[in-house]
């Protein structure tokens, strides 16, 4: 079984765009959306789901006004200023911390764990897809892309599949960091901006502190050709493969508006581009 994650140090690279491709050409594998802040893989696989799971994560103060004293301790200690002078509690500005439980004298306030998003088990006609959906302004998404890639490393075992295809996030944060773990080959997908090139090395650093395999790929190279060729430079100055490049396309935007893959509907030239890119990273 192979791993492989597909990320960018920036948004607007085009890495779901080349992974829901990669779920068109690759045999026996399962997919995995980790942009659990921002999933969209599901806009291009159109799932079906089959299992739904809660995602709890971090705790917030309830208390009970029938128990309570009224002494005020807690309203005194919050540094939040989450509890008012009802002694009712804010949930949104409730940090979890757990101190006014610890103090309250007569105990009527409890830690209860949030309910801090969802994930998913689907079928596509491309085969598994495992996904999720991070709650409005919650935390630990690290944490729930953690879950998400071993329930699919556990199901790919089982399931004698080939390869695990992850869409990761962008950045180089926690989320990008989850993804990372255990895979086989990080995709690092860019473009010819400067900003491109600078997040780019950004997150192949976070891949070599990680000793994780990089190969490059550069998106819509022609639209800068003077910078695609530094991206390439840097590249082989570090020991990285470019996998490929892709032109920029209008046939693109197109397979968007109709929901489907790249490999299903752009041009014959992107088309063979991607499945290059495919058959390097592959083997």
């Amino acid at each position: 079984m192979k791993q492989i994650v597909v990320i960018s140090g920036k948004g607007g690279t085009g890495k779901t765009i080349l992974t829901a491709s990669f779920a068109v050409l690759a045999n026996n594998k399962i997919m995995v959306d980790c942009d659990v802040d921002a999933a969209d893989l599901h806009l291009l696989l159109h799932p079906h789901i089959r299992e739904r799971h809660e995602f709890r994560s971090g705790k917030t103060a309830r208390l009970d006004k029938k128990i309570c004293n009224r002494c005020g301790k807690c309203i005194v200690l919050c540094r939040f200023g989450a509890i008012s002078d009802d002694l009712t509690i804010d949930p949104i500005s409730c940090e979890g911390c757990g101190l006014c439980s610890h103090v309250c004298p007569s105990g009527a306030i409890t830690m209860e764990e949030n309910i801090a998003g969802e994930w998913f088990i689907s079928d596509t006609k491309y085969g598994p897809f495992i996904h999720a959906k991070l709650g409005i302004a919650e935390e630990n998404s690290g944490k729930l892309v953690a879950k998400i890639r071993q329930v699919s490393k556990d199901m790919a075992e089982k399931g004698r599949f080939d390869y695990v295809i992850v869409d990761g996030p962008p950045g180089i944060g926690c989320p990008v960091i989850a993804s990372l773990s255990g895979v086989d080959c990080a995709l690092v997908v860019t473009e010819p901006t400067l900003s491109g090139l600078h997040d780019a090395r950004r997150v192949i650093e976070v891949c070599a502190y990680f000793k994780v395999p990089v190969k490059m790929v550069i998106n819509k190279y022609d639209l800068n050709i003077d910078i695609s060729k530094e991206i390439e430079a840097y590249s082989q100055s570090a020991n990285i493969e470019v996998a490929g490049k892709i032109r920029f396309d209008s046939s693109i935007p197109k397979t968007l508006v109709k929901g489907i893959t790249a490999v299903e509907g752009a041009s014959e030239a992107v088309i063979r581009e991607i499945k290059d890119i495919w058959k390097k990273i592959s083997i």
